[in-house]
């Protein structure tokens, strides 16, 4: 590895690492804020289309195993451990290094709720369909970011494989 590489592995470490922080304080916050402002089981409205809600989610997207927090568990940590050897082997990858973010601060943000509470904290409700919160937000926008980022690195790269194929004149 030579140092440009190494100096740019150490970058996109450090900007995971600020992403997911961020994404976790902002998620953290918002949720203590949504706690405080509305009583559990009530709603509010907030903007058009969206209610300001207080539930809690045992299971992951969707509540999907709730009542399992064993599977739940197993779940985001194969998650985060798959995410993390992707993001150690791709990290010089244009904006690997915010989808990664993104996708680590809401899968911890989630995490810590259900350490610390028990289950997630919803808060925002559109009509027909479930109630979410900041780190769903995240996760959601870095999963498509992460789609993006492999395509493109994807098409780069074929691109690359095409260019160098080609017989030389000369």
């Amino acid at each position: 590895m030579s140092r440009d590489e190494a100096r740019a592995g150490r970058l996109a470490n450090r900007r995971v690492l600020a992403v997911a922080v961020v994404v976790l304080i902002l998620d953290q916050l918002t949720k203590r804020l949504a706690v405080e402002a509305v009583p559990r089981g009530t709603s509010e409205q907030f903007l058009p289309l969206i209610d300001l809600v207080h539930v809690r989610n045992e299971g992951v997207a969707f509540s999907s195993f709730a009542g399992q927090p064993w599977i739940v568990g197993l779940l985001v940590v194969a998650a985060l451990a798959a995410l993390t050897w992707w993001f150690l082997r791709n990290r010089t990858v244009r904006f690997a290094w915010l989808a990664a973010g993104m996708l680590a601060g809401g899968a911890i943000g989630n995490v810590l709720d259900r350490i610390i509470e028990g289950a997630v904290i919803d808060f925002l409700k559109p009509p027909n369909w479930p109630a979410f919160n900041l780190a769903d937000m995240a996760i959601v926008g870095g999963m498509a970011l992460l789609v993006i980022v492999v395509e493109l690195e994807n098409r780069r790269t074929t691109a690359g494989q095409r260019h160098d194929a080609r017989p030389q004149r000369g």
